[in-house]
C-alpha cells in the first residue's frame, strides 16, 4: 500500500495484479510505504478502514481517493497457483507443484478450503464497508498502462514498471464444466470484474 500526501491518493495493493512492481517504481516517492508483513502491504478495504483510513483522514484528509488493480478471476487464480509452484514452497502445505490448474480451482471451491487455495477473494478484498468507505477507482490488470497513465499524471512522474514477482509458465486450461462452476460459486467477483469494463 503506498499513500500519497500531496497527491492525497492512496494505492491499495490487492495481491496478484502487480502491485509489488508499482510499490518498486513509486516507494521512494510515497509519503508512506507500507510493503511488509504481507497483512499490512496486502490490506484489504475493511483493514485500511479500521487502521489506516482515521490517521490518513485526520493528517492528509477526508478527500483522498483510493485505487487499486483487479485481475480477471479465472487468470488471478491462475497467478496464485503459478506462484505457489516455486521451488521454494515445495513440500510445504501451500505448494502446488504437484497438481494441474484444475486441481487448485477443485480445491479453490471447496469449504474449507485447503491451505494451498486458501487465497481469499479480490470482491472481499475490495468490498465496500457499511460506513461508506470503498475504493473510488479499480483499473483492470490486462489493461495496468490505464493505471500506469493515471498515476503518472496524478504524480507528476513519469513511471516505468520493472518486471518482478512473475511466476513460472504453466498450463491454465480448464473443463468447462468446472470453469462455469467457478463462475456461479465466484459470481460477485465476476460481476465486479465486468463492471470494470
Amino acid at each position: 500500500m503506498l499513500v500519497f500526501s500531496k497527491a492525497r491518493l492512496v494505492v491499495l495493493s490487492v495481491p496478484k495484479t502487480g502491485t509489488t512492481a508499482i510499490e518498486q517504481a513509486l516507494a521512494a516517492h510515497a509519503a508512506i510505504a507500507v510493503l511488509d508483513p504481507p497483512e499490512l502491504k496486502h490490506a484489504p478495504v475493511y483493514r485500511y478502514n479500521r487502521f489506516f483510513r482515521p490517521m490518513v483522514e485526520k493528517f492528509i484528509g477526508a478527500d483522498v481517493e483510493t485505487i487499486a488493480v483487479m485481475r480477471e478471476p479465472v487468470s488471478w487464480l491462475g497467478s496464485w497457483y503459478r506462484y505457489r509452484q516455486r521451488p521454494f514452497l515445495s513440500g510445504t502445505p501451500v505448494s502446488t507443484a504437484e497438481m494441474s490448474f484444475a486441481d487448485f480451482v477443485e480445491g479453490y471451491l471447496r469449504d474449507p478450503r485447503p491451505a494451498f487455495a486458501n487465497v481469499g477473494s479480490q470482491a472481499r478484498f475490495l468490498e465496500p464497508r457499511p460506513n461508506g468507505t470503498s475504493v473510488d477507482r479499480i483499473f483492470r490488470y490486462e489493461a495496468i498502462e490505464d493505471c500506469v497513465a493515471y498515476l503518472e499524471e496524478r504524480l507528476g512522474l513519469e513511471i516505468a514498471l520493472p518486471r518482478v514477482n512473475v511466476s513460472p509458465v504453466a498450463d491454465l486450461t480448464l473443463p468447462e464444466s468446472l470453469r462455469t462452476r467457478l463462475t456461479d460459486a465466484c459470481a460477485e467477483d465476476f460481476a465486479l470484474w465486468d463492471s470494470l469494463a
